[in-house]
Order: C-alpha cells, then structure tokens, then sequence
C-alpha cells in the first residue's frame, strides 16, 4: 500500500521544514508550499490524503480556504494550525469543517498521532457554521496551555448532544463554559435554561425542574412549568449538582435514561428534548462513596467530563483576563483604564481563591474608583492587601552580607599578618568561606535563590549547584 499523502502549507520555512521532517520519519510523502495559491492547486488537482495549514498565510486565510476545500473535496481531513490561541480560533476551525485544530507551538507526537487517526476515520460533511452577528463576542479569554485544550475539547462538542460534567472550584467560569456550548452549538436557535441546585430549597427543587399541576401540594394555586419545560429544544445547564437531593437524583436519572418525565402531580409522561450540561465545585466521587450521590446518575451525567483549572494554574492568562474585563467595564459605560506592566505582574504573583471571579470583580473595582487612568503595583497591593515586595538591592542585606564576608575571611586570614598562606590552604579557605558566604546571601534574600545571585554576581545555575553540593538549607521566610 502507497504511503499517504500529507500537504503542508505554512510561510515559516523553520515549520515547514520541522513538519516535513517529523512526517517523512513517519512514513509519510509531504509537499509544502509557503502559501495558499499552491495549496488550493494541489487540493482541486486532487492531490493529498490529508492537509496540514497554519491559518494566516501571506495570500489568503485558512478560514476562507476551507469551505472551498470542503466543497470540492469533503472528505478531505484538514488540520489547521495558529498561533492566534482563542477560543473563537478554535471554534472557527471546527465550524468551517476542519478536522483538528491546534495551536502553536505544538507537540510534534500529539500531531503525528492526529494525522494518524485522521486518515483511518471516515469524515462527515461539515455542518454550517454560525452566522457572524453570532459570533461578535469572545467568551472564553486564555492563551494557555489548559485553555487551548478546552477550547480544543469545546469545538469538538459544540455539534453534538453529549452529556456534558463541568467540574472546577468556583469561580472558574463553568456556566460561561456552558454557554458557549449552547451559544455555538447547534441548539443555539433554542433557549438556555440555568438552574443553580444550591440555591433552591430542597423540597422545591423537584418542582422547579418537572414543573407542577394544579394542586399537587399547598400553595399549588396553578399549573407551572418546570425547568425542562423551558429548555425544550435548548440546553438546561444543571448547576452545582453535588447538592441535588437523592429524590430528584432518582427522577432526573429516569430523564437520562427513558428520555421522559413527569410533573409533579401529574401522570402523564412528557418527551424531553433538551441538551443537559451539569457543573460542581464538589467531589462527586466522594459523595458517591458518602452515599450521598447516586452513582448511576454520576456515569450518566459525566459522558464527557471537562475540568476547569483554577486561575493560579493559568496565571499567564491573567494580563488578558484584566485588559478584558477592563475593556468590558468601558464599554458599559466606567472610566477608561491602563494598566502599567509591574502592577500585571503583581496579579500573576496573586494565588486567586476566588479565580477569574474575582479578577473580574477587582476589574470593575478599579474602573469605577481608581483616579487614575493608568493602574499602578501599587494599586494592586492595596486591593489585594499583599506586603510591598523588598526592593532586591536593599542596604540590610548587601550590609549582613558585606559584614558575613569580612568576619569568614578576617578568621581564616588573620594569623597570616599580610603573607600569603601555605598553597595547600587555599582549597579550604575557599571551602570554609564559600559555605557561610553562600548562606549569608540566602539569609539576606529570605531563601530567593534569584535575588541571592544577583546579590552574588553568580550564575543562578552555578549557585544552585553550590547549594546541592555544598549540602546549604535554604532559608524560608514566613508570611
């Protein structure tokens, strides 16, 4: 059998030659082209098994190639590649028909495997992207890693009616996850129907799902619908599950299963048409083994799991995260604000228990009651009532460590009276003074290794190797 064949086109030459090197190795024919024009002629020329694209390219975008490709040839596997890391890149690969999208840089395995798996699958035609007035606004915002891997996950979903488990601290964004499931999904004609499981009585929560008849219990004065109801057609996003009850566990396990419920007081079963996301800050395992969730719902439910990290494990998200939900404050109407590059780094050093919830209400706090246009570290240390950060040549530790080296040497050269020691002295001098010296300097600096080669004019490398072979305990400050 023919190896197959793998067109490549992107205008970096370095990747190009990378990608013709990782597919050759993997048994694969590759042309590549720096532009789309050569692309485009070998696809309608009906050349290629699989095609591998960066999006940008100096004559034409990927995104307007593709429905062209997928006109002429719609079994065509096109894996698109970009180094524009959103959400909405994402989505707009998977909607315009490609089969993977992955951002740069990317894992040259993860990519050798994709291609693998995209030439033994059968394709289906693409189904019709989202009209643009639907796609104005970016509702995810990231660029790292974590992110590209759920918006990866997402794009994959959007067309489909799979059972969805968002599970992240709270905070983390899981109801705008769902959202954008159902915004850019092909329920997205239907309504989207929130209902937040802690924040209903218990007793009440059966009704508020199922809706109730007339009469099915005190105060029952008519017939009311249910959160199914409402969603008919849509999607219903279950919140915070892990505090559903166990009666209303069992009822919405017969939904999942039977795909019909019943009213509260009624007997006459309803179709259910809807798509169900659920979400939890909790461990469901854990309940399930306190019995206090049902573990047939739980494999029900988590068809597709989807964790969100929280926001200290993504911190290189949280510049864009700021000049987003700052951008957002002034188109509703607060005072323009800048944010200066120290004051951004002091938000990535914040640990962020409350996550993006939190970043986005410091946002709006700033917006509205800052004087200032430009938002100052200094700013941010009074919000988030952190210590003011040492200034890394301050006069205390440069003094202890001036002092720390002149007690070690005036020890250890003393008796000599201004003659040189003995040769075979000069290696345990150098020993004897090295240690203390070096632990001195992570002393002044608290244990920050960074700030104590600087203060040494060492390598950082070279000073953690001494700390190893020198057998030093680091300093740890408290606080």
């Amino acid at each position: 059998m023919p190896a197959a064949s793998i067109l490549v086109a992107d205008d970096d030459t370095a990747i190009r030659t990378v990608l013709n090197q990782a597919l050759s190795r993997a048994g694969y024919e590759v042309r590549s082209t720096g532009n789309a024009a050569t692309l485009w002629r070998w696809i309608s020329q009906g050349e290629g098994d699989l095609v591998i694209t960066d999006v940008v390219m100096p004559d034409e975008n990927a995104f307007d190639l593709l429905p062209r490709i997928k006109k002429i040839r719609p079994e065509l596997p096109v894996v698109v590649m970009s180094a524009q890391n959103t959400f909405m890149t994402a989505i707009r690969a998977s909607e315009r028909g490609a089969y993977e999208y992955l951002p740069k840089p990317f894992d040259l395995k993860e990519l050798i495997a994709i291609v693998g798996r995209a030439l033994s699958e059968p394709r289906e035609r693409p189904r019709p992207a989202p009209k643009p007035e639907e796609m104005e606004s970016i509702p995810l915002v990231g660029r790292s890693p974590a992110m590209q891997e759920i918006y990866r996950v997402l794009a994959k979903l959007m067309q489909t009616d799979l059972t969805v488990m968002i599970s992240g601290e709270s905070g983390t964004g899981k109801e705008l996850v769902a959202r954008a499931l159902h915004d850019y999904g092909k329920r997205r004609a239907g309504p989207f129907v929130a209902i937040n499981m802690a924040a209903i009585p218990r007793d009440l929560i059966e009704s508020e799902l199922f809706g109730h008849e007339k009469g099915a219990f005190t105060g029952a004065t008519s017939r009311s619908a249910g959160r199914f109801e409402q969603a008919e057609g849509g999607t219903l996003f279950l919140d915070e599950i892990g505090d559903m009850p166990m009666e209303a566990q069992t009822r919405l396990l017969r939904v999942l299963q039977q795909g019909e419920y019943t009213t509260v007081g009624g007997r006459t079963p309803i179709k259910a048409n809807v798509r169900i996301i659920a979400a939890t800050n909790k461990d469901l395992r854990l309940l399930i083994q306190q019995g206090l969730f049902r573990e047939d719902l739980f494999f029900r439910l988590n068809v597709v799991p989807l964790r969100l990290p929280p926001l200290r494990e993504r911190s290189e998200d949280v510049p864009d995260l700021m000049r987003h939900f700052l951008a957002q404050a002034e188109r509703e109407g607060l005072p323009p604000k800048r944010i200066d590059p120290e004051a951004l780094e002091r938000l990535k050093r914040y640990r962020w228990p409350g996550n993006v919830r939190e970043l986005e209400n410091l946002a709006r706090r700033l917006a509205a009651l800052y004087p200032h246009e430009v938002i100052t570290a200094a700013a941010i240390d009074a919000e988030l009532n952190q210590p003011v950060p040492t200034p890394a040549a301050s006069p205390e530790p440069e003094e202890s460590l001036t002092a720390a080296v002149e007690r070690h040497l005036a020890r250890y050269f003393a008796g000599f009276q201004g003659r040189l020691p003995p040769p075979g002295l000069y290696h345990r001098i150098l020993r004897e003074v090295e240690q203390p010296l070096l632990s001195a300097a992570l002393a002044a600096t608290r244990g920050n290794q960074i700030r104590a080669a600087d203060l040494l004019g060492v390598n950082r490398n070279t000073l953690r190797k001494k700390i190893r072979d020198l057998d030093i305990q680091v300093f740890r400050g408290g606080g």
